[in-house]
């Protein structure tokens, strides 16, 4: 088994040992206001550095050996949570989450985060590839997709795999993810705007109009295609390629639901 120092492989603890990006995460945080929670904090490298912003500091740490060192080491002030951040219950008041996330759980973390209500700011280090796919750099993912109207995901800077120990196969990333202040759908809206995205985003056909259409979204092929052009979409263009906006726009225009197709 792997030991404290190199990381356990079966909770794919990858320490950030680099001061650099330890600051880059710190400097993010620091115009948030609020209690923060970090998710799995390891060593507690990044623990100490946010420790000294002076705010309310909660860590959940799986790992019960790391997760007595820290109570040792940090200032009782400081909770530590032994437990899966997945099984985490959040508060209900306004909290800031930290994160160097474990690369294997990224996905089942983000949708835990994003499904939570009361958190202001996000600030995470994943893989470099996902955090340019949730940001919707060279196309968003699905997920994206469906939390867009809800959310903004900014994409930071590249932290190479040798700013980790162990060093990963893959270079990490800095994603922050805010709430908008004015969501572009109401919330209620969130599980049918939700599975028409996944509809469309898993559709088949060679390009936005085709595949609305064959999903049943618009009656009939001319008005999907009415649709993409009001919307500047061209009729090829993929669902990874729309924005919040068009996101949005094809939900109001297509409906709740599928209209019915005339006979």
């Amino acid at each position: 088994m792997s030991t404290y120092r190199h990381g356990r492989h079966e909770y794919g603890q990858n320490f950030l040992h680099d001061q650099a990006t330890q600051n880059a995460i710190v400097e993010r945080v620091h115009p948030t206001s609020g209690p923060i929670i970090e998710i799995g904090p390891g060593a507690g490298a990044l623990t100490e550095r946010l420790e000294h912003l002076g705010r309310p500091l909660t860590v959940v740490e799986i790992d019960g050996r790391l997760a007595r060192r820290l109570e040792q080491r940090l200032h009782p002030r400081v909770e530590v949570v032994h437990g899966d951040f997945l099984h985490h219950r959040l508060p209900h008041t306004a909290h800031v989450l930290v994160g160097n996330l474990p690369f294997h759980q990224t996905t089942a973390i983000l949708r835990h985060i994003l499904r939570a209500e009361a958190w202001t700011h996000a600030v995470l280090l994943v893989q470099w590839e996902v955090a340019r796919r949730r940001a919707g750099v060279g196309g968003a993912t699905l997920m994206t997709a469906q939390w867009v109207p809800w959310f903004t995901f900014a994409l930071g800077q590249r932290v190479p795999a040798r700013a980790f120990t162990p060093a990963p196969s893959v270079d990490g990333g800095l994603l922050t993810i805010v709430p908008r202040a004015e969501p572009l759908l109401p919330r209620a809206q969130r599980r049918v705007f939700q599975a028409m995205a996944h509809q469309v985003f898993t559709g088949r056909g060679r390009g936005i109009v085709e595949i609305t259409t064959r999903a049943g979204r618009f009656n009939s092929t001319r008005e999907a295609r009415s649709w993409a052009t009001a919307a500047g979409l061209t009729a090829q263009a993929l669902p990874k390629e729309l924005s919040a906006g068009q996101w949005v726009d094809l939900f109001r225009a297509s409906g709740t639901s599928p209209p019915t197709r005339r006979r």
